[in-house]
């Protein structure tokens, strides 16, 4: 039987891999615009990382972790012995635990020092039921500021978001913005009980996962894709009647700002992140699900901040907030807008030989063109001339060049415009200068 890809993981064939260099490509450019630097994370961490910083509450920590143990680990629980914290690890489902762990272990925002301002892209993982545009095996690219305290911050890291949405071509109409407060620890906790007051009036109208989160997690109902639990919650306590004045102010604060940057915007009084560590303004971007062919409103990315996530990880009490988008979804609905990301292949030049007197000399001139900075390729299965001048044409060669016996011998070979299919004769010491010339 032949080795299938594992379920829930995609291979990546040139036209997506090119249009993932160009995705990072256009965040770098966004993104820097703002003052943010890249850094990468390792793929796996300790396991009680992400636990207590998404919530032993949610799915990703509860039933979507990738649990990782080394040879010796595995040994040791076979013969029964228990393992230290720091041996059970996990691929990491998200990535802004991850970065806030690096940000304080490498010390990144000094008292009184500037805030650290990060992004990071790469492979996440999540043991989730396979479906459209919901992979076990995804790609996210995600932004993290660790240490600004203003609303103007909040503001900010929306706008960014929505210019990276637009750099990727996705009209602006087709975009809805929705945002939220979510409190804090001086007005949550008695919300949260209000909350709960409510769901045990309907707790037999709720699913078996939101009746357990009455004790564990109420305001994650909210986040539940029941139909069912959506129309309770629907008549549940909104957060907005019950903000504190300072959660209240910032809020508006907030909604000043995209007002006067002129980004338009849905109060959406339902909006939880679904991670337990979001606190104060929390944001999402969805796009029209009907034109983008994903069904229903479907959210494209999202994020908000989260003050206390630093404290509880064991770093220092900075404040944070990001956002996170997927790299898969996205390409869905970029495709159902006819948005083209991949750049398309490089087009080399071919250099072709008539017989095998002449192969020396065809490969001393790729290697030319290839220390010029000139992609190029020729034939290594010891094919005719015609056979390569059709290679050539698939391969969509810019040019190609025809090292024969009987023009080496004047000093010359052949240059074929492969797009008007026109031939010129160019001197050996010629035709790397030629070449670049129809090649940039």
């Amino acid at each position: 039987m032949a080795f299938q890809s594992p379920r829930g993981t995609e291979d990546w064939l040139p036209t997506t891999a090119r249009a993932w260099e160009e995705f990072l490509t256009r965040a770098w450019r966004i993104f820097g615009l703002y003052g943010y630097e890249p850094i990468e994370v390792p793929t796996f961490e300790q396991k009680d990382l992400f636990v207590r910083g998404l919530g032993e509450d949610t799915d990703a920590a509860s039933k979507e972790i990738f649990t990782v143990y080394s040879v010796g680990a595995l040994d040791t629980l076979k013969k029964g012995g228990h393992l230290k914290a720091s041996q059970t690890l996990a691929l990491r489902p998200e990535g802004t635990a991850s970065v806030v762990r690096a940000i304080a272990q490498h010390n990144l925002v000094p008292q009184g020092g500037a805030p650290a301002k990060l992004f990071y892209a790469g492979p996440m993982f999540r043991a989730e039921r396979p479906q459209k545009g919901r992979l076990r095996e995804f790609h996210q690219l995600g932004v993290e500021c660790l240490g600004a305290t203003d609303p103007s911050a909040d503001a900010e890291m929306i706008i960014m978001c929505m210019r990276f949405f637009e750099e990727l071509g996705i009209p602006r109409e087709e975009m809805t913005l929705l945002i939220n407060s979510m409190g804090d620890d001086a007005c949550r906790p008695a919300y949260t009980e209000k909350v709960r007051a409510y769901m045990v009036e309907h707790k037999d109208e709720l699913c078996e996962d939101c009746q357990r989160r009455i004790e564990t997690n109420p305001l994650r109902s909210f986040d539940c894709k029941n139909p069912q639990c959506y129309e309770v919650m629907e008549g549940a306590p909104r957060f907005s009647d019950n903000l504190c004045e300072p959660c209240a102010e910032r809020f508006e604060a907030v909604k000043g700002y995209l007002d006067a940057a002129g980004i338009s915007y849905v109060v959406d009084p339902r909006l939880v992140r679904g991670f337990d560590y979001y606190t104060g303004t929390v944001f999402e971007v969805q796009v029209n699900g009907e034109s983008a062919g994903l069904g229903a409103q479907s959210a494209i990315g999202g994020g908000g901040r989260y003050d206390k996530l630093m404290a509880e990880i064991g770093g220092p009490d900075v404040t944070g907030l990001g956002f996170a988008l997927g790299f898969e979804r996205i390409m869905l609905v970029l495709e159902a807008f006819g948005i083209q990301l991949d750049p398309g292949a490089v087009r080399p030049i071919y250099v072709a030989c008539v017989d095998e007197s002449v192969r020396a000399k065809a490969f001393g001139i790729l290697q030319q063109l290839r220390d010029t900075g000139i992609p190029a390729v020729g034939d290594t299965q010891g094919r005719s001339l015609k056979s390569q001048l059709k290679v050539a044409g698939k391969s969509n060669a810019r040019a190609a060049i025809i090292v024969g016996p009987d023009e080496l011998a004047a000093g010359k070979v052949t240059l074929r415009d492969m797009d008007t299919h026109e031939q010129e004769d160019v001197t050996l010491e010629d035709v790397v200068a030629r070449a670049a010339s129809l090649y940039y």
